[in-house]
């Protein structure tokens, strides 16, 4: 049968693979809907974005509005978590067309008698919909319409912006043409915006070479709270095995006494559903996530889908191990990386079915603990469609579970990773240090497609990467690495407290620390301060007060008259905050420049004056003209400055 739309729907966006991948959004966070939408000929169009939450039965509408060259758009908000669908509906709009013609009819003094007639059968259409007040309005028409003793009042109402309000509030939508739907998915606001703090358990002790406990990490919690993080990830916290471990350094022979790397999972005191034994009781570990909701603070845990040689899974389900002739086990190779002390999973097993079950009871069992956010290790090495099956099947029950991809790997597969279900991922931020480097990475992750669904978290480092340029760095640089972090991105991290203590040495020409604490217990004096602490205390208090550092996308650059000088402007979606933040990129050395203000995003006429005030020293200034001085020291390497109109 053929086809007698005459509106086509083309280029909807957002969309991710035409549909195939949902796009990202927390609760109250804008979906703006962009389409071309066009019809033949010269007739009226209109368009509208409907929505609804996946199990609302009826469907809300927006009307869209045009823009250039048959351009489309429309806002919706979404209000709860789960899935959402959108999709944009266009028709001709005939009681439009016919006003817009009356309309110039009149305009050329033309007899339009015979055309009112015709507006009669568009209200006529409408009548039985509109409100009571409208209807007396709308037989009033009828009426004067077919008066001809009331010619001039009937062609001035004919043209009336009130009719024409009626007729866009009230569209008949013959023969309407749809285009695909598709979906977004909505988390809690911390898929958006959260700031970690990493370190290892077993060096959270009090005393010198005695394995910490869950009772010593609930005694950090106070500084992990009074630092100002919200998320406080634990690397893996399970038995770990003896058969191949590690010893201090990586060395592929431990002593007694070495405790191996919290990676290698699983022994004789049991797998990924069990605790090490020196770390405590579930009991302990249930009071140390209770204690830390209190504080404002989730338990992130570590979600390693590999096994020691001696987890119990290696006797239990062979079939999910890939045996060589001569009855062992490959071990995980990362070249030049080799992880003698882990076994990988065989993820073709035919066994399929019962490994990923058993992968899910297994977080279902620490979901069921308290436990809400995990970072998931090496993702990229499992199947993605088993993550895409193992997220969808965690979201229906617990809709609060984050997932964190650690996945420093290959853009396209980190981008995967994302499309198939993971709310945040590791990044490139690590590595990137120059101010070429920092505009180029952040402007493809906030001006592309990567915007939807890709939600960045910056780290400049964690317990597998000390980067070249942190090693035997000063305060300034430190300074420098945590506020490009916070500021570029609303989801950020630190491996702690070796990030704040400034220890950064490293294995000669690689980019590990020396005598890493993968493999061994640290002891810190947790009771240290220092500037740095301080001015990562100030920065996490300044992330929460300001809306525009709690999202990533909205930043615009600004054109500044220094290369060691970076300025970007951030506001939030309403544009009630707005931030203007300049960071020295300089560790050693003062830089001077001028930076120019964004005034049209600003929305004011160049040459208004605008008072901003830093909220590091509370020192507040007034600017009269587009470009202003800045002056940075390496003691205090940025400015964020808060901007008033």
């Amino acid at each position: 049968m053929q086809n007698q739309k005459r509106v086509v729907i083309d280029a909807v966006s957002p969309k991710i693979n035409d549909g195939e991948f949902y796009i990202k959004r927390v609760i109250n966070q804008i979906v703006t809907v962009n389409a071309n939408v066009l019809g033949d000929g010269h007739d009226i169009i209109a368009a509208s974005v409907l929505y609804k939450a996946e199990k609302d039965k009826k469907w809300s509408e927006v009307r869209m509005q045009p823009l250039n060259n048959d351009e489309w758009t429309a806002s919706f908000v979404v209000r709860k978590q789960g899935f959402y669908e959108y999709k944009v509906e266009g028709w001709v709009d005939y009681a439009l067309n016919w006003q817009h013609g009356i309309t110039r009819k009149i305009e050329d003094f033309q007899q339009v008698q015979s055309e009112l007639l015709e507006g009669i059968e568009y209200l006529n259409a409408i009548v039985d919909n509109v409100s009571e007040t409208e209807k007396t309005y709308v037989v009033k028409l009828m009426q004067l319409f077919c008066d001809e003793q009331l010619y001039k009042e009937a062609i001035i109402e004919a043209q009336s912006r009130k009719l024409h309000s009626i007729f866009s509030k009230y569209p008949k939508k013959k023969l309407a043409n749809s285009s695909k739907t598709y979906q977004v998915y909505v988390d809690r606001l911390k898929a958006q915006f959260s700031t970690w703090y990493e370190f290892f358990p077993r060096s959270a002790s009090e005393k010198n070479g005695v394995h910490g406990t869950f009772k010593d990490c609930e005694k950090l919690l106070p500084r992990v709270a009074e630092m100002g993080f919200d998320t406080l990830y634990f690397p893996p916290i399970h038995p770990i095995g003896e058969v191949n471990r590690k010893g201090k350094n990586n060395t592929t022979e431990a002593k007694e006494g070495d405790v191996g790397s919290a990676w290698g999972v699983g022994s004789k005191d049991g797998g990924h559903k069990d605790l090490h034994p020196q770390l405590g009781s579930v009991d302990d570990f249930k009071s140390l996530i209770n204690k830390a909701k209190n504080l404002g603070i989730e338990i992130a845990m570590d979600y390693a889908i590999q096994c020691a040689p001696d987890h119990p899974w290696v006797k239990e389900h062979p079939q999910w191990f890939k045996w060589r002739p001569d009855g062992t086990v490959q071990y995980a190779e990362n070249p030049p990386k080799k992880y003698q002390d882990i076994l990988p999973i065989y993820f073709e097993t035919e066994d399929y079915k019962n490994l990923w079950n058993e992968c899910l009871d297994t977080l279902f069992y620490w979901i069921d603990c308290g436990v809400n956010i995990f970072r998931v290790d090496n993702p990229h090495t499992k199947p993605y469609y088993f993550w895409n099956w193992i997220i969808s099947e965690v979201k229906k029950k617990y809709p609060d579970v984050l997932f964190l991809a650690e996945a420093f790997t290959r853009p396209k597969v980190m981008q995967q990773l994302a499309k198939q279900g993971f709310t945040q991922s590791y990044t490139y931020f690590t590595w990137r240090n120059t101010k070429h480097e920092l505009t180029e990475y952040v402007e493809e992750l906030t001006k592309t497609d990567l915007r939807e669904y890709f939600r960045p978290n910056f780290w400049p480092n964690t317990p597998d990467i000390n980067p070249f340029h942190l090693q035997g760095a000063n305060e300034s640089k430190h300074m420098q690495r945590y506020v490009l972090a916070a500021t570029l991105s609303s989801n950020i991290g630190i491996y702690g407290p070796v990030f704040e203590h400034m220890i950064s040495d490293a294995l000669p020409g690689k980019e590990e620390y020396a005598n890493s604490e993968k493999f061994q217990i640290y002891h810190y004096d947790w009771s240290k301060k220092n500037n740095l602490i301080e001015i990562i205390t100030q920065v996490n208090k300044i992330r929460h007060q300001q809306e525009a550092l709690q999202q990533t996308n909205n930043i615009k650059f600004c054109n500044i008259t220094n290369d060691n000088l970076i300025a970007f402007y951030k506001w939030n979606d309403a544009k009630t905050n707005e931030l203007l933040v300049v960071i020295n990129l300089d560790q050693n050395h003062t830089q001077i420049g001028t930076v120019q203000l964004p005034y049209a995003d600003l929305g004011i006429p160049p040459g208004n004056q605008i008072e901003v005030c830093d909220l590091i020293t509370g020192n507040f200034y007034n600017w009269n003209s587009e470009w202003n001085f800045i002056e940075l020291h390496p003691s205090l390497p940025f400015h964020i400055f808060k901007i008033k109109k």
